[in-house]
């Protein structure tokens, strides 16, 4: 059996490059090649900034009505497909079928359509001065650009492209080149729609292709979701054309409970928040402050559930609910994160050890890990694992506990569990995160605005004001008066 070779999607079809040069993409439950993907060279960027300039000319003179109908058609198409749709997921990121078949794909079908129904709504302000007057029009940035993480590869594609085509703008979008084939199927998808060709582009590749996105002047504005190292460079690069850019960066996030908290609720959360999507989420909450009273009661559930509940394996088996991580080359990397809390000092809870599941043998599985003992000034506390790793801390002082959580450069999210409801929104008001939850985690709907602070990110995704970010505005001065002028 020929195993399948991917092309750049270019003004509505696929499009062969001129050098040649392709790269492979592995199964990470199976360590097998299941396709390749051709890199965007010069001829395909090229190609894609032509591609985008046509697209973008028709798509930004059509109404918003008209653009909202059509991507609407998207989201039910992607809703229809989301079966097929999240298999791809499953297939290149090693998450479970059961997160893929009810997360990925509905999640980034809502962000559409929920940004197919702003579309619409987007106004201008009218205002007089003196017997004139002023007013002004939103009008599409032209040519954006996205570049998408491994993690959520079709959500993410949805959510950068939701806003941007709804606001009249042209897309290219570069996929992580570990999980490249969903946003394929989202461009095949808004072209059946009735995207016009060229309003929607797919470039592969890996952090050069990246640079060019970042680095052209055709572009007006670029949208990273990616680790901070990574993000910084982008935003220095987007610096020499000014463009306007997104950053949705990494975090270290924490969870406070406090001794009144539902202690099952916030071992869920807390699970949630760690072992969810097998700990690749960068708003992890994997600091969680335990308040003493509590800390052996919550310590004792974790590691009953953790080590009774979660199920390693096939992750298309639809008993699976722990899949496995990215590459090798990761799973290396939390192992040694794992080795470097040992040697630190901190207690292993559970986990710590790389798996071999019956179903899936070859897979880069790290078992669920859960650290006690810990201190803020580990490395495991204090640097982004991306990976299935939680570190247990306790306090006893809501003043002194808020500081520690809030003592890092990184500010992406933070939650709180506790039944006191005063408590609950002056320790969360007082916690420098971007996204928050109380009493919930990792929940992020269509309409509510997410990103960091500090260096966890720039502008938002979702909601209202992201919309806004893909647009200028215009303001167009009328004068109904005779100029007085001296000359």
């Amino acid at each position: 059996m020929t195993t399948p070779v991917y092309q750049n999607f270019i003004n509505g079809h696929f499009l062969k490059n001129q050098s040649g040069e392709t790269f492979a993409v592995k199964n990470p439950a199976t360590d097998d090649v299941i396709y390749y993907v051709e890199v965007a060279d010069a001829f395909i960027q090229n190609a894609a900034i032509q591609s985008a300039k046509q697209g973008f000319a028709a798509w930004s003179t059509m109404s918003p009505i008209e653009r909202s109908r059509i991507l609407l058609k998207a989201v039910a198409l992607l809703r229809e497909r989301n079966d097929l749709l999240a298999k791809i997921e499953v297939l290149d990121t090693g998450k479970p079928w059961q997160e893929a078949e009810c997360v990925d794909v509905q999640t980034g079908a809502d962000v559409i359509e929920y940004f197919a129904g702003l579309a619409p709504a987007q106004v201008g302000q009218q205002q007089m001065v003196g017997e004139d007057f002023y007013y002004t029009r939103k009008e599409p940035l032209g040519i954006c650009a996205g570049i998408g993480a491994w993690n959520y590869p079709l959500q993410i594609a949805c959510w950068k492209s939701g806003p941007a085509l709804a606001a009249g703008n042209a897309f290219i979008f570069k996929p992580s080149e570990e999980t490249p084939l969903g946003a394929i199927k989202l461009a095949e998808i808004f072209i059946e729609a009735g995207v016009p060709a060229g309003v929607f582009n797919v470039v592969q590749g890996a952090a050069e292709v990246g640079q060019w996105l970042t680095q052209s002047a055709d572009i007006e504005k670029v949208s990273f979701t990616g680790e901070v190292g990574t993000g910084k460079k982008v935003v220095a690069s987007a610096a020499g054309s000014l463009k306007d850019v997104t950053m949705e960066l990494g975090g270290k996030s924490p969870l406070l409970v406090f001794d009144d908290a539902d202690i099952s609720q916030a071992v869920s959360a807390a699970m949630l928040g760690n072992f969810y999507t097998q700990g690749e989420i960068c708003t992890n909450c994997t600091r969680i402050y335990v308040h003493k009273n509590v800390y052996q009661q919550f310590i004792d559930e974790l590691k009953t559930r953790t080590e009774e509940n979660i199920i390693a394996g096939d992750p298309l088996d639809p008993n699976v609910n722990f899949g496995a991580l990215i590459s090798k080359k990761h799973q290396q990397l939390v192992m040694s994160y794992i080795d470097k809390g040992i040697s630190e000092g901190a207690t292993l809870l559970t986990g710590g050890k790389t798996l071999s599941p019956a179903s899936a043998p070859n897979g880069y599985f790290v078992a669920p890990t859960v650290f006690i003992d810990c201190t803020d000034d580990m490395t495991i506390v204090k640097e982004e694992i991306f990976g299935p790793v939680m570190s247990v801390l306790t306090f006893d002082d809501e003043d002194d506990v808020i500081h520690r959580a809030n003592d890092t450069h990184l500010g992406l999210a933070a939650g709180v569990f506790t039944k006191d409801i005063k408590r609950a929104h002056r320790v969360i008001h007082q916690l420098q995160a971007g996204i928050c939850w109380i009493n919930s985690y990792g929940n992020s709907p269509a309409e509510m605005p997410v990103g960091g602070y500090k260096q966890s990110g720039i502008g938002r995704e979702n909601g209202i004001e992201t919309l806004d970010h893909y647009t200028q505005t215009k303001s167009i001065y009328v004068g109904m008066t005779n100029i007085e002028s001296p000359f």
